[in-house]
């Protein structure tokens, strides 16, 4: 399996603040991690984008959040070390509206813009949060973001599904299986019960093989690995609440630059076996 680093200057920032944060005593983590037992399977889609070229890997067990991790799981991560997001220090995070616009004064606290707030969605999944932010959050309770594979793996096993309940797209209205938005790409849309963000864990009949929920939609999910063919980019997972079906299949892939935060992406966090 190939693997990437992060690029030079967002290593070093990493390295110094884990240093700063193994100061400070963190629980170990009250998240559910499922054991996904690794194994040979092919990753990608013959059917989708030139970057999901179909190749054999092979997966090693690891450990994964079976939840994304939530605003409140993050705030209490805030509170025990003082740490600031990269939207914080930057003053701006981007914002879904039918297309991308950098909005000043939004963060985490405030995912949609600065009148926004989290009051009541403490079970939802963060957001406005980086991959380095992510990354400081994983190496505070012990852990670390997941790999492209492993993430793959962990939402389709070895069947060679499309989705992680499956090869049948999503339809819009209560069952829905996953958090989504509108068939026509790409709109924030109410049908599967939430218009942007939903609780995680709301839609169990998307669970994967190995019963890790939210895997598709919600929100997308950053990992430990670059991008090909974008230096400096980080790749994301999973799709969003503003995404169409197309782009909530396993092998769809995407990336962004490391020091941002938008309100459409979240994480999990991974661990080896033992």
């Amino acid at each position: 399996m190939q693997e990437y680093s992060y690029p030079m200057r967002t290593s070093v920032f990493l390295l110094s603040l884990i240093c700063l944060l193994a100061a400070v005593q963190a629980p170990l983590i009250a998240a559910d991690l499922v054991a996904v037992p690794g194994g040979r399977f092919v990753m990608g889609d013959a059917e989708g984008e030139p970057d999901e070229a179909p190749k054999p890997v092979e997966v090693a067990p690891f450990r994964l959040m079976r939840h994304e991790v939530t605003n409140a799981q993050f705030a209490e991560f805030v509170a025990s070390t003082g740490y600031r997001t990269d939207p914080e220090r930057s003053g701006a995070g981007y914002a879904w509206d039918g297309r991308w616009r950098l909005v000043p004064g939004t963060d985490w606290r405030h995912p949609y813009g600065p009148n926004s707030d989290i009051e009541d969605s403490a079970d939802h999944p963060v957001v406005q949060v980086s991959a380095r932010d992510a990354a400081a959050y994983c190496a505070w309770t012990g852990l670390r973001l997941p790999r492209e594979a492993e993430w793959e793996f962990a939402a389709r096993g070895t069947d060679g599904r499309r989705f992680p309940w499956g090869d049948a797209p999503p339809q819009a209205g209560p069952a829905a299986p996953a958090n989504f938005g509108t068939v026509a790409c790409c709109t924030a849309d109410a049908g599967d019960g939430y218009p942007r963000t939903a609780p995680v864990g709301s839609y169990p009949a998307g669970a994967s093989p190995y019963g890790i929920l939210d895997m598709a939609g919600n929100v997308w999910e950053w990992t430990a690995d670059a991008y090909p063919g974008a230096p400096g980019q980080i790749a994301l997972r999973g799709g969003g609440w503003g995404n169409n079906p197309y782009c909530l299949r396993v092998s769809y892939r995407h990336g962004n630059p490391p020091d941002i935060g938008l309100d459409m992406v979240g994480f999990r966090c991974a661990a080896d076996t033992g």
